[in-house]
Parts: structure tokens; C-alpha cells; sequence
């Protein structure tokens, strides 16, 4: 025998030795103490047998035939494509619409009903509205500024009231001019 060959099963035993004298120590700490377990098995054993509940009653549910005939196929889209390029007309023609590429201004992140007018300040002989906002914010604006959810812009300021007019929704794809006012309160 080479000395490469007799260094590998010198290895190998020695790996077998170390492997058997893990699994002793192991077995060793299992012990045969299970009297726990059959204290727990006497104790449900001695216990009184309980009644079996009852299965409860199936309901009998009666037979529905889909009959489709006369539906919508849900598989088709709503809109036919001759109706889409008539409802596409409607709403980019010379109708009213908000100008939703414009950059938002702060005070279009409340809701007109969370604003409130504080008063008025004249800069450089220009008439500018003070307008509390619900976080506790207070914002100065001019006629052109826009405030609230419904692209409310400022058309007038006096020194009573702020007049907007919004765009809101109408139908779908339309929509319509709506004024409305902040007054002074406080």
C-alpha cells in the first residue's frame, strides 16, 4: 500500500469515530423518561365522555339556470369602437374641461369646505385674499390663483368674499362651470 492510500483510511476512520461518538452522546440524552406523556394519557382517559354534537342541516339550495340570452357579452368592451371615436369627440371638443397638465397649486390639496377667508392685504395696489387652510397653514391669493378639489380659480376678490369658478364634473366625458365663494369669517 502507498503512504497517500493509508493516510486516506487513516482519515476515514478517524471521521467514522467522531461521527459514532456524536450519535452516543446523543443517544445518550434521550432518556427513557415518559412519565409525563403517560400521566397526561391516564388523565384524558379518566375524563367523562362527551356527547357528540350533531351535524347541522344542510340547506337545500335550489337550481338557478343562467339564461344569457339578451346580455351584454362580458367579454366584449363596453364602448363600441364607433361609440368610443363619438364619446372622444365629445369630451376634447370646445367643451369646458380643467386643464390637468398645469402644475397644482397648494391649495388645490384641500377641499373648498376646509378653506376659510381671514381677510384681504393690498400689495403694490393689488388686492390679495387671505385664506386659512385646515392644517392651520395661511395663504395669500390673487385673481388666476386655484384653490379646492374642483379646480376652483379665483375670478374676483373683495374685501368680504372670494369668488371662484370650479369645474366639475357633469356626464361622463362632460364637464360645466360652477361659481361659488369663500367668505369672511373671521
Amino acid at each position: 500500500m502507498t503512504s497517500s492510500k493509508l493516510l486516506f483510511l487513516c482519515r476515514k476512520r478517524h471521521y467514522l469515530q467522531i461521527c459514532c461518538a456524536v450519535f452516543l452522546t446523543c443517544l445518550a440524552g434521550c432518556g427513557n423518561d415518559f412519565s409525563d406523556l403517560n400521566q397526561y394519557i391516564l388523565r384524558v382517559k379518566a375524563e367523562p365522555k362527551r356527547a357528540i354534537q350533531p351535524l347541522p342541516e344542510i340547506e337545500v339550495v335550489e337550481s338557478f339556470m343562467f339564461n344569457p340570452e339578451g346580455l351584454r357579452d362580458p367579454f366584449k368592451p363596453l364602448v363600441q369602437p364607433e361609440q368610443q371615436d363619438e364619446v372622444a369627440e365629445q369630451s376634447t371638443g370646445g367643451g369646458i374641461k380643467p386643464d390637468t397638465g398645469r402644475r397644482k397649486e397648494d391649495l388645490e390639496n384641500f377641499p373648498l369646505e376646509a378653506l376659510k377667508m381671514v381677510g384681504t392685504v393690498v400689495m403694490k395696489s393689488n388686492l390679495w385674499g387671505l385664506v386659512k387652510a385646515d392644517d392651520g397653514s395661511i395663504h395669500r391669493v390673487q385673481i388666476g390663483n386655484y384653490m379646492g378639489k374642483n379646480y376652483g380659480k379665483v375670478i374676483n376678490i373683495s374685501a368680504d368674499k372670494i369668488e371662484l369658478m370650479e369645474i366639475v364634473p357633469d356626464k361622463p366625458g362632460k364637464w360645466r362651470e360652477q361659481q361659488t365663494s369663500l367668505a369672511l369669517t373671521e
